[in-house]
């Protein structure tokens, strides 16, 4: 067979053969082992074949054949795990599993995954260990006639198991996967939410109660992964918050995932509905805001662009004085962790439009920003920075790579603490790093000078000069931001509707109109618009008690 005619059935047939491999192992990484072993397999014997009459037949013999063989020689060696206990695959055990084959020893284990933390237990002990019932009860603080009471049913239940086609729900056959991830609030020392869902498996976990409530064997059935390979990671993500336990032993979450899918129509009357605003805020707020920076002289901006500095306040008030405060308590969105961490979490996965044939004049990044992003310094208490990193800046990296020690090396620096920037020539120094780092992030430009804007003022007080937006002006905007809040809920569960309909309202003024206020003001000549080597400083603010001279 010709090698694009093999790589097309295997594209074809690459979905099945990984629900195959699902159904049989006992996690995502067994799945895609014997996936790889599967495809391994199939792909040679394609190769070899002159034709092939019934191409499904042929592959579900060849998976089935590489599955016995995963077993007998791959499982035959490792053992089964179950609450951390090995079990050794014998080839022949005691009466329990005498008569059974490799494959079929294998489904009855699995089967013993699937029961109660309790029966598992027991039937561990009595079977493998072949301790006595008065023992186990013993053991257990429980009367002999339960321990024989849970021997029954756990008999009953492997039967029915055994002998059923366990199904592996959608997650299982197909789990969702990260884009990115947000949060709004103290990480904590572990880091934002990625700490904790950056594997597939957790990842998951969370998301499989995120459009209605499961228990843990409904989570491990819908993941197709055993109940006790699971629950370590379940009880780790409830210690933490992002699974919550409510009635019934089942878990929920008050993690935001965006929509798996999304209207471009809904998406482009949401805009529109920003967009008004954007216009009036224009003709109404910025004029105030302009001639409140007017005010503020005592600012270092590099190539002398009042319009960078303009800018810059203009996005932060338009993003923090203009908000709609919604009333709701969001309290029980907040995930505190073990680690210190409060915070809103949101997950971006994988999205697809629900009507891509509709035409819109707007990219989704064409407001995206990352920010607004505040950094303290505790070594010099006069530096501070506030930055919103978007398309209209060069900076990269995101809040990740916007460290506190940035501002203080450029204080240093503009202090004269570090001497001379070396040339590339000149052997190392003490400031050799923290040079590096300030050019690495372009704060200092070639000839030394400083290439962000520094403002000889304290954060607070330079913030608290620019005007909040009149109540009256709010007033007019609230139904549009009801409106545009409604929008936004319709795709999300039922226990995340309070928090999107408050952000919906809270945020309608925020960043994205913004970015609409800036777009507006370059496109109509009243700011004027960057040079490359200005982007580095757009919406960056860094506040100091000295300016660069």
């Amino acid at each position: 067979m010709r090698k694009q005619t093999a790589d097309k059935i295997i594209t074809q047939y690459m979905r099945k053969i990984y629900g195959f491999a699902i159904k049989r192992t006992f996690s995502y990484d067994e799945a895609e082992d014997l996936c790889a072993e599967i495809v391994k397999e199939v792909y040679s014997a394609l190769l070899g074949a002159d034709g092939i009459v019934n191409a499904e037949g042929y592959i579900w013999r060849i998976s089935e054949h590489t599955f016995a063989k995963y077993v007998s020689l791959k499982k035959r060696h490792e053992g089964l795990s179950i609450d951390g206990m090995d079990i050794p695959f014998y080839d022949n055990s005691d009466d329990f599993t005498s008569g059974f084959c490799d494959e079929e020893l294998g489904r009855l284990c699995r089967e013993i995954a699937f029961l109660t933390e309790k029966r598992r237990k027991i039937v561990f002990s009595f079977y493998y260990q072949g301790e006595s019932v008065s023992k186990i009860a013993g053991e257990m603080g429980i009367p002999q006639g339960t321990v024989k009471w849970h021997l029954s049913k756990a008999r009953n239940e492997l039967k029915e198991g055994f002998s059923m086609e366990r199904k592996v729900g959608k997650l299982g056959l197909s789990p969702v996967k990260a884009v990115s991830f947000g949060h709004s609030g103290n990480p904590g020392n572990d880091g934002a939410p990625e700490f904790y869902l950056s594997d597939s498996l957790s990842l998951n976990i969370v998301y499989s109660v995120y459009n209605q409530p499961r228990t843990s064997q409904e989570i491990a059935e819908e993941l197709g992964v055993t109940p006790v390979f699971l629950q370590k990671k379940i009880d780790f993500l409830e210690s933490n918050g992002f699974l919550v336990r409510i009635g019934g032993h089942r878990y929920t979450t008050y993690v935001e995932f965006t929509p798996a899918q999304y209207s471009l129509e809904r998406e482009d009357a949401k805009r529109a509905l920003q967009m008004q605003v954007a216009q009036t805020l224009v003709k109404e707020y910025v004029p105030a805001v302009r001639k409140a920076v007017d005010k503020i002289t005592d600012v270092w901006i590099p190539g002398k662009n009042r319009s960078l500095f303009e800018a810059a306040a203009i996005f932060w008030a338009v993003s923090e004085k203009c908000q709609i405060q919604s009333k709701k308590d969001l309290s029980k969105y907040r995930i505190k962790t073990t680690s210190g961490a409060d915070y809103i979490a949101k997950v971006w996965i994988e999205s697809k439009p629900s009507d891509p044939d509709y035409r819109t004049d707007w990219s989704k990044d064409d407001w995206g920003v990352c920010g607004s992003m505040t950094r303290e310094s505790y070594k010099y208490p006069a530096v501070t920075s506030w930055s919103a990193d978007s398309r209209f800046d060069s900076r990269i990296g995101g809040w990740k790579n916007n460290l506190t020690s940035d501002y203080e090396y450029l204080y240093e620096y503009i202090c004269g603490m570090l001497g001379k920037m070396p040339a590339d020539s000149d052997a190392p120094s003490a400031n050799t790093e923290k040079f590096s780092r300030l050019r690495e992030r372009g704060f200092i430009a070639k000839d030394g000078s400083v290439s962000i804007m520094v403002v000889r003022q304290s954060r607070d007080d330079f913030f608290a000069a620019l005007p909040a937006l009149d109540d009256e002006i709010k007033a007019r905007f609230a139904d549009k931001a009801l409106e545009f809040a409604s929008l936004d809920a319709r795709d999300y569960p039922p226990q995340m509707q309070d928090l999107v309909i408050a952000r919906g309202v809270g945020w309608f003024i925020s960043d994205d109109v913004a970015m609409m206020v800036l777009d507006i003001l370059y496109k109509d000549g009243i700011l004027k618009p960057l040079s490359e080597s200005e982007r580095v400083a757009a919406n960056l603010l860094m506040f100091s008690d000295r300016l660069p001279e």
